[in-house]
C-alpha cells in the first residue's frame, strides 16, 4: 500500500432498531480531520445512505465547552441537523467514552443526547430544538402533489409544517392501507414544496402495525425511502402533542421502514403548557454491525 495513502476509520451503525441489518443505516467516520468539505461530500455518495457523518475532534476543553464536532452529509447535500445519525453518532461516542451524556455540536448548536438502560438495552434520547410551527397546508393541494384521493386524508387532523431544526410537513393519512399504497413522484412532491416553508413530506397515520405503537410513518425523498426519520420524528413529536394525538410528556412510539423491510422504532416525547411544546425528546436503539477503513 503506498504510503502516500492517507486512512480514515469507519464504522457502520443501525439506528432506532435493537437488531442488526434493521432500521436505518449510518456510517460514522470516526476521525475525520484532514477530510475536505468536498471530500466529505464525495463519501456521502460512496456510502450511498440516508446520511453519513463526519466527526472532527478537538481539545477536550474545548469539546466539554462546545460539544463534539459533527457533520452530517446526504448523497446531494450537507445537513443543519438530522436525527437518526445525531443518535447514531452520540451512540458511538458513548460506546468510546463510557460517557451518559455526549453532546454534539452540529450546525443548528450543540444537541445533547442521553443514553440509559432502562430495561437491560442501551437507549439514548435526543434533545431537539423547541418546534416551531409553521404554514397549514390545504388538503387539496397536497392531495394534488402526492397524486392521492383526498378521502385518503385524516381531515381531523391538519397538514402542518414543523420544524425543530429541518422543515417536515405533517401529513396525517386516514390507514395503513392510505400509507401504504402510495403513488409517490419526488419530482410533484419538491415542486409543490419549493413553494411552501417545508423541505420534505412525513406521512403519518394512527393505525399502526404494533399495539406499542402510536403512529405509523413513511418518508420519502430525493434519495429514495428512508427507513426511521429522527429529525422528522421530533417535529412529528410536537404535532402529535399540540393537536392531542399524544399526551404531555407521554412516551409513545413511531413505526417506519416497515414497508422497506427495515422495521425502525423511534420513542417520543414532548411538553405542552398551555399553547406552547416544548422539550420535545426522539431516541431509540441503535446496533453497530460494520468496521472499516477508508483509503485515500
Amino acid at each position: 500500500m503506498p504510503e502516500s495513502r492517507r486512512r480514515y476509520p469507519y464504522v457502520q451503525l443501525d439506528v432506532f432498531t435493537d437488531r442488526a441489518l434493521e432500521g436505518n443505516q449510518l456510517a460514522v467516520f470516526t476521525d475525520a480531520r484532514g477530510l475536505s468539505s468536498e471530500e466529505m461530500q464525495a463519501l456521502a455518495r460512496e456510502t450511498n445512505l440516508s446520511e453519513t457523518t463526519f466527526i472532527l475532534p478537538r481539545e477536550p476543553e474545548v469539546e466539554r465547552e462546545r460539544g463534539v464536532h459533527v457533520r452530517i452529509f446526504t448523497v446531494a447535500e450537507e445537513l443543519e441537523f438530522a436525527g437518526h445519525p445525531t443518535l447514531g453518532t452520540a451512540y458511538y461516542l458513548h460506546r468510546l467514552s463510557g460517557s451518559e451524556l455526549i453532546e454534539l455540536e452540529l450546525k443548528v448548536g450543540k444537541i445533547p443526547v442521553r443514553f440509559t438502560n432502562p430495561d437491560g438495552r442501551t437507549i439514548g434520547e435526543m434533545r431537539q430544538r423547541d418546534p416551531e410551527f409553521g404554514q397549514v397546508h390545504a388538503v387539496d393541494d397536497v392531495a394534488a402533489a402526492l397524486g392521492m384521493p383526498r378521502e385518503m386524508f385524516d381531515d381531523s387532523l391538519p397538514i402542518q409544517t414543523v420544524s425543530t431544526g429541518m422543515a417536515f410537513v405533517i401529513t396525517p393519512l386516514r390507514s395503513l392501507a392510505a400509507i401504504r399504497n402510495l403513488n409517490f413522484n419526488w419530482a410533484k412532491a419538491a415542486a409543490y414544496l419549493a413553494k411552501t416553508d417545508g423541505k420534505f413530506f412525513y406521512l403519518v397515520t394512527r393505525e399502526t402495525e404494533s399495539p406499542d405503537a402510536r403512529l405509523h410513518a413513511r418518508m420519502i425523498f430525493y434519495n429514495g425511502e428512508d427507513p426511521a426519520t429522527g429529525s422528522a420524528a421530533g417535529c412529528c413529536t410536537g404535532w402529535a402533542v399540540k393537536h392531542g394525538v399524544v399526551g404531555s410528556d407521554e412516551l409513545a412510539v413511531i413505526e417506519q421502514g416497515i414497508e422497506m423491510k427495515r422495521p425502525s422504532y423511534i420513542r417520543i416525547r414532548a411538553t405542552k403548557s398551555g399553547d406552547r411544546v416544548d422539550n420535545v425528546r426522539v431516541g431509540g436503539c441503535v446496533v453497530e454491525v460494520m468496521r472499516g477503513e477508508l483509503l485515500l
